[in-house]
């Protein structure tokens, strides 16, 4: 009797786990939405990983450039991969660009999708009328995604009717190189959801982490106010801003010194950022606009992209 009733508590664990497994989502079909460095970057990986790609912009020449980087990005990666195998490095790049297709309209794509990841330009307006947009044509259980680095997913997923299918999967550049990803859940997220975005992170090769919805997430609500106090450090004359890099990246051991980095970001980037948080939360003196980035912004010296920023680039 004892070995009978082992048995058929085995059998109903064992049902109770496939259950469990069936209502996960796996991901296997993957829309991402923006041909950027980011959005390219992460149609690459997913196309790299088995994936089925779809990667959507509005311009065929944008989608032209975008696959042109994705497959320039590839033959970087493959030296190091298949070093002294060049015939495999192909076969790795003919793969990962036959799961790779590009469209310039997002209705017609994601009819069949299980993913829809957004990495457009930073405005929730926009994005909210992407997202409301294709709400009306995806699947019932299609999960959507927003790479926002500094905007609200609760916000975003509120432009929807699925924000229990909703959350943040934020990427780093570059993409292929960079292990994190910070998987959002916000109050609405299903634990279906949370769990197939944490999933399909680690099947593109990532390293996870979670994170609530709050401003900035993990790693920019740390950084962002760092790199503005040490703007401030410098507009209140306690030291160049040539000797706060070099104490960052001798003394703290930091690849790049604050400088460097806001002028590699962008400032107009990281203005955008520190304004938004600052008008959500206007009396924390951690997200103070800074008088001398605001400047810097307004004189068109964005940093490295504009060949001017905190310094001069040829």
């Amino acid at each position: 009797m004892a070995f009978a009733t082992r048995r058929f508590a085995r059998a109903a664990s064992s049902s109770a786990a496939a259950a469990a497994a069936a209502k996960k989502l796996i991901v296997k079909h993957v829309t991402v939405i923006g041909g950027g460095l980011m959005g390219a970057g992460i149609a690459q990986v997913a196309a790299a990983t088995g994936h089925t790609v779809v990667l959507v912009d509005q311009t065929d020449e944008i989608l032209k450039n975008s696959r042109k980087g994705i497959e320039d990005s590839l033959k970087r990666m493959t030296k190091k991969m298949f070093t002294d195998k060049p015939e495999a490095a192909a076969q790795f790049i003919e793969k990962t660009l036959k799961n790779l297709t590009v469209n310039t309209d997002p209705v017609a794509v994601v009819h069949s999708t299980d993913l829809v990841v957004e990495a457009i330009v930073e405005n929730l307006q926009v994005k909210n009328d992407l997202f409301k947009r294709v709400d009306k044509f995806a699947p019932e259980n299609t999960i959507f995604a927003s790479n926002t680095s500094s905007l609200q997913i609760t916000d975003i997923a509120n432009s929807t009717t699925r924000q229990d299918r909703f959350g943040g999967l934020h990427f780093f550049n570059p993409v292929p190189m960079m292990k994190l990803v910070e998987v959002i859940k916000t109050p609405m997220t299903s634990q279906k959801t949370f769990e197939s975005l944490m999933e399909f992170t680690k099947a593109l090769g990532k390293n996870p982490i979670s994170c609530k919805d709050t401003p900035g997430f993990v790693v920019n609500r740390l950084l962002v106010p760092y790199l503005l106090e040490a703007v401030r450090l410098y507009e209140r004359g306690d030291a160049s801003k040539e000797d706060i890099d070099v104490a960052m990246k001798l003394g703290a051991g930091y690849p790049m010194g604050p400088f460097e980095l806001l002028d590699y970001v962008g400032l107009d980037t990281s203005k955008y950022i520190i304004d938004g948080w600052h008008s959500l939360e206007p009396n924390n003196p951690l997200f103070a606009p800074s008088p001398l980035l605001n400047k810097l912004v307004e004189e068109r010296k964005m940093g490295k992209k504009t060949g001017e920023g905190f310094y001069k680039y040829k």
